[in-house]
């Protein structure tokens, strides 16, 4: 081999030698990008009986495949344990979020880790069988005070779905919801409390009388009554939920529904794991300017009763007044702009219809009525977004702001008066189907 060629085959192998390290070179970064999946926003700790019932026990092994799934979706851990002792030493700092799937605490220890821990800032979510007692007595802190719904009355058989009434969509829990829709199927208890009675339970849904008669047994179905099914406790940070049990071919032990099929009941579930977890929720509370098209119910931040026209009416001089939540046309309102940010308020009912400060009046405490719209400047509302996502309602011709009355009683008429940035007058924009 000639010099020449000696020479030549070394410089090629260097440039192969250049070449590769330039490869190796290039490849380090794409190698050093590969992204570590970021930590839980929060952690979850479920426990489960899983040995009784086998409409229960079907429950328990499709909520142990449906929240690993769920929790890998929205960036939260989902841990499932039968060891109930570790509610004995339990901290918020452990697990964010406890849930009881079908069962609740027995012994002593455990009894007391529990209450310790949501006394101490933890969070909790039950289903159906948690709360269910005929003892309650034997500890009054949890079915008593915490869920206040005492001991168990009775129950609907055989399992079904059931239309449900969303009573609050202002709750974090609840803001995603429409204002009724069909759960899951489940096995449906009453209870010896009046959940109504305990100023400390916000009722978030219940069954809604269209699903009457409830049950498929006559001897065991409910006609007529009020039934909560959803709640929270405001003294602490928990939701219960009646709801986990499916219907069963109890011969065969074939499961025959899902806790998991309704996909509204779903997104009620992550957004309360997500409002216990965080303390956000995700619901769809409008942001930015407000729709032209969408019809939305406007809910008091004071007392979350709903802007209601008074019986239905759609006439002239129809009282503007405040009332329980009920998702009907009385209570469904448009927003047309009219000019400089303002806009006309219609009423579904009858959309040339639209709120009006009564006699032009420029007074505080000045009632609000319906009047068919005519371009009137005390027709006339300006929106005006909060930082909580709520609006306040300024008039065009006084300046002053639709505000609820001092008194917190459904169907009194509300007013306008002086802004002062208080609850009274402060309203939650929920979009309407």
């Amino acid at each position: 081999m000639t010099r020449n060629r000696v020479g030549a085959r070394h410089v090629a192998l260097r440039l192969l030698a250049l070449l590769a390290v330039l490869l190796g070179l290039t490849a380090a970064p794409a190698h050093a990008a590969v992204q570590q999946p970021s930590a839980p926003s929060f952690k979850v700790l479920a426990f489960y009986n899983g040995t009784w019932d086998d409409a229960h026990i079907s429950f328990v092994r499709e909520a142990n495949e449906w929240f690993p799934r769920t929790a890998a979706a929205n960036n939260f851990s989902y841990t499932a344990t039968n060891n109930w002792e570790l509610l004995s030493s339990i901290t918020p700092q452990q697990y964010q979020v406890v849930l009881f799937l079908d069962d609740a605490p027995q012994t002593a220890g455990q009894r007391s880790g529990f209450e310790r821990y949501m006394r101490g800032g933890g969070a909790w979510m039950g289903f159906h069988v948690s709360a269910f007692t005929t003892s309650a007595q034997s500890w009054p802190w949890y079915y008593n005070e915490f869920l206040g719904s005492g001991n168990f009355r009775s129950n609907t058989w055989g399992p079904t779905t059931a239309t449900l009434r969303v009573e609050d969509r202002t709750h974090p829990s609840t803001t995603g919801l429409p204002a009724t829709f069909t759960s899951s199927v489940s096995e449906w208890y009453s209870w010896n409390n009046n959940l109504r009675n305990n100023p400390n339970i916000k009722t978030l849904a219940s069954v809604d009388p269209v699903s009457f008669p409830l049950g498929t047994d006559p001897n065991q179905s409910w006609y007529s009554g009020d039934y909560p099914i959803m709640w929270t406790n405001t003294n602490y940070k928990m939701i219960y939920a009646n709801f986990g049990h499916n219907a069963m071919n109890y011969s065969t032990g074939q499961t025959l529904s899902s806790t998991f099929g309704s996909e509204t009941q779903n997104r009620f579930i992550i957004d309360s794991l997500k409002w216990l977890g965080t303390g956000e929720g995700g619901g769809s509370a409008p942001t930015g300017p407000i729709s032209e098209t969408a019809w939305y119910t406007l809910v008091n931040g004071g007392n979350n009763l709903c802007v209601d026209a008074r019986a239905a009416a759609t006439a002239n001089g129809t009282a503007i007044q405040q009332y329980t939540c009920n998702a009907t046309t009385a209570q469904q309102f448009q927003f047309r702009a009219t000019s400089g940010g303002f806009s006309r308020i219609g009423i579904r009912a009858d959309s040339q219809q639209a709120i009006d400060v009564t006699n032009v009046s420029t007074a505080d405490n000045a009632p609000l009525q319906l009047w068919t719209y005519s371009g009137g400047t005390n027709q006339q509302w300006q929106p005006v977004a909060e930082a909580n996502g709520r609006y306040h309602f300024t008039a065009r011709h006084s300046g002053k702001c639709l505000s609820a009355p001092d008194s917190a009683t459904s169907g009194t008429q509300l007013v306008q008066r002086s802004c002062n940035g208080s609850a009274a007058q402060s309203f939650q924009l929920v979009e309407q189907p």
